[in-house]
């Protein structure tokens, strides 16, 4: 058959099932159910302990209760795969609330390239039933004003009020720093996300 006469296959989501693959506890599977993909550092790891929480919200304003949430980091010291630091995690959002969570270090800077820091940010990956690739966004820290005016990629969007989309601020809860950051898939309060 002649390549031109050829057509494209239908593209497939995400989900709905996307948990049993990613996260078998939460769906309700006992394997693997020891695992706490959303708590990405152990005791005794150097860093300010954060918790970040957070509800993906889609244009009409709902929350997505069965999105999944992936963050990439680097550690204190702008490692990826420091000692007792994994740098990657998985987090589901709550069935009920769309709520999800991680527990985490703050992460320090990283090289861009050879000249140039990255402000302190985590790297998120957005999975849910019908999206067809995954989205790509991320998350910086309003406090690191000065970090943050120097970053490559927070300089490389063009409308400036758009980078607020991609800023958290960290409040005291008892005895931790928690972040909150919302993700919106569309909409008036939407995130920018990046094709990676």
């Amino acid at each position: 058959m002649p390549v031109d006469t050829l057509k494209e296959t239908p593209s497939q989501t995400a989900g709905p099932y996307l948990h049993i693959g990613m996260l078998p506890a939460q769906a309700g599977l006992t394997v693997r159910s020891q695992e706490k993909l959303n708590v990405l550092t152990a005791a005794g790891v150097e860093g300010t302990r954060i918790r970040v929480e957070g509800t993906v919200f889609d244009g009409a304003g709902l929350p997505v209760r069965d999105a999944q949430v992936e963050i990439w980091q680097a550690d204190a010291k702008g490692r990826h795969n420091g000692p007792g630091f994994l740098g990657w995690g998985r987090a589901g959002a709550d069935f009920k609330t769309g709520a999800f969570w991680f527990e985490t270090i703050k992460p320090g800077r990283t090289p861009f390239d050879a000249t140039r820091l990255q402000a302190p940010h985590l790297s998120l990956l957005v999975f849910a039933r019908g999206i067809n690739i995954h989205l790509h966004t991320r998350m910086y820290f309003a406090e690191e004003e000065a970090a943050n005016a120097e970053d490559p990629i927070l300089n490389s969007i063009e409308l400036k009020p758009l980078r607020a989309t991609l800023m958290a601020s960290g409040q005291k809860r008892g005895g931790e720093v928690v972040y909150r950051f919302d993700i919106h898939l569309q909409g008036e309060k939407e995130t920018i996300f990046f094709d990676i």
